[in-house]
């Protein structure tokens, strides 16, 4: 099946499961207690549901070489590993706000050894809406309207300057990486003609490459991210959004970030705050 098909296809899975959980999410007797702890990622019984249900699916499409998390230390050229993620945006989902994703990715390893996400769903069940995008395949923002499902290509937006932009920013639980974010907020308050804070990472990166935002930025993403970054990482580059880390590098897979993204005319002054 060719990337874009297979893209199609897992959004149609992230679809059926978006639904399970936004019922979820309206029965607050169906879910566990927030674990906020720096050890443990906030869990719900709703995300193994949700987890088993998409790489059951994801079955019937392809295997590949199996989950992304079960992957192991040498994996060969042409590999080929589905990246499920948790519901993005945890506290949002519980608190009953729309601002939260269903994330779903396909990771391959390429000659060097090196894996990059080539596939990558976005799904807000709440706020009705879909982002998909495929390796070489652009990328397409699906809405729901009253008179169906609506498919739009997306592109960044083309402000040019840092004053006067629209900027998101997302930040940990743990004061130390909050404090990171902040500081950055704080000393480019004044220029952006806004600064958001809703999340979740998945989201705020299509948000940049649908020109919702102008940029987007965030320290210290940690393993339990990767699923959401890697999903809206494949939507920004096919976009032509740009994403990189605070000091201009690769976004690395098997470490902590520390990630901007732009619509790629606004960077240049706005990294000088991230050093």
């Amino acid at each position: 099946m060719e990337l874009r098909q297979l893209a199609l296809e897992v959004s149609r899975i992230a679809q059926d499961a978006g639904r399970h959980a936004l019922t979820d999410q309206l029965n607050p007797r169906d879910l566990k207690g927030l674990d906020l702890s720096e050890t443990k990622r906030s869990t719900l019984d709703v995300d193994d549901r949700l987890s088993r249900f998409i790489m059951n699916r994801l079955s019937y499409l392809d295997d590949f070489n199996g989950r992304w998390e079960d992957r192991p230390e040498q994996c060969r050229p042409g590999e080929r590993y589905w990246c499920v993620g948790n519901i993005d945006g945890v506290i949002n989902y519980t608190r009953n706000m729309p601002e939260w994703a269903i994330t779903v990715s396909l990771f391959e390893f390429n000659e060097e050894g090196s894996a990059q996400p080539i596939v990558g769903v976005v799904h807000a069940p709440g706020l009705g809406v879909t982002y998909l995008a495929a390796r070489g395949q652009g990328a397409i923002r699906i809405r729901k309207t009253q008179i169906g499902d609506k498919r739009e290509k997306i592109m960044p937006s083309t402000t040019e300057h840092l004053k006067g932009s629209v900027v998101s920013y997302g930040m940990s639980y743990v004061s130390e990486e909050s404090k990171r974010a902040l500081n950055v907020v704080s000393a480019i308050a004044g220029q952006p003609a806004d600064i958001k804070r809703v999340g979740p990472a998945s989201l705020d990166l299509c948000k940049v490459a649908d020109g919702t935002y102008d940029a987007y930025f965030e320290p210290n993403l940690h393993r339990w991210d990767v699923p959401a970054v890697s999903a809206g990482a494949v939507v920004c580059w096919e976009a032509q959004a740009k994403l990189r880390t605070w000091n201009g590098g690769m976004v690395h897979w098997r470490r902590e970030n520390d990630i901007v993204a732009s619509n790629g005319l606004i960077i240049d002054e706005l990294r000088p705050y991230l050093q």
